[in-house]
């Protein structure tokens, strides 16, 4: 399928998240490139998000990934010096609710800082890792549906106030050999003792 006619925020939030479904699916079967089945799993996404017959996922999936996964930064899997970042920057008006708050190392946390995942993703030429960019998009999604955004124009999102740059959200992927689920955990380094050197 190639890329459809974007005219509004709903089709632009289903081709991308779309996209991330096919994505997910292929690094979920261990695919090294996409399959007749992926492109259909991302076909059909679409039309069901941009007819309204089907609904994202809620971000209880993603409340579980965060329980389940070890305490780890996000953004680079480092362990220590933890801290909580909001995916959606509060400054920018990011929620203090659970699903917009993530484990950051404190040197990520302050590379970030009031930035949108996305641009600061762009800065760093990295790309999120899948589940991230998940909850990232469905908290994107919730808020344009809280604010009635979801139906116009998207060239007249840009005169709203978004707390999120919306037209970074990702319609090409890196190849999946470079993708991950969640960004591998770190393990601290152990001090070397006088003994071991």
């Amino acid at each position: 399928m190639p890329t459809p006619v974007i005219d509004t925020v709903r089709q632009h939030i289903a081709w991308a998240y779309a996209n991330l479904a096919r994505a997910h699916a292929a690094l979920d079967a261990g695919a090294i490139k996409y399959a007749r089945t992926h492109h259909m799993i991302r076909a059909k996404l679409f039309k069901g998000l941009t007819s309204r017959t089907m609904q994202m996922r809620t971000l209880y999936d993603d409340e579980k990934v965060k329980l389940n996964y070890p305490q780890a930064c996000c953004y680079c899997g480092a362990t220590t010096s933890l801290s909580i970042d909001h995916l959606i920057p509060r400054i920018k008006g990011g929620e203090d609710y659970s699903d917009n708050l993530v484990w950051a190392c404190k040197s990520c946390n302050s590379s970030k800082r009031d930035r949108d995942l996305l641009e600061w993703c762009l800065i760093k030429n990295a790309f999120p890792s899948v589940l991230l960019l998940r909850r990232y998009m469905k908290l994107v999604a919730r808020y344009c549906e809280a604010h009635e955004l979801l139906d116009i124009r998207l060239e007249d999102a840009h005169s709203h106030r978004l707390p999120f740059m919306i037209e970074l959200l990702p319609y090409t992927f890196p190849d999946l050999s470079s993708l991950v689920l969640w960004v591998p955990i770190q393990q601290p380094e152990s001090p070397v003792s006088a003994g071991d050197r």
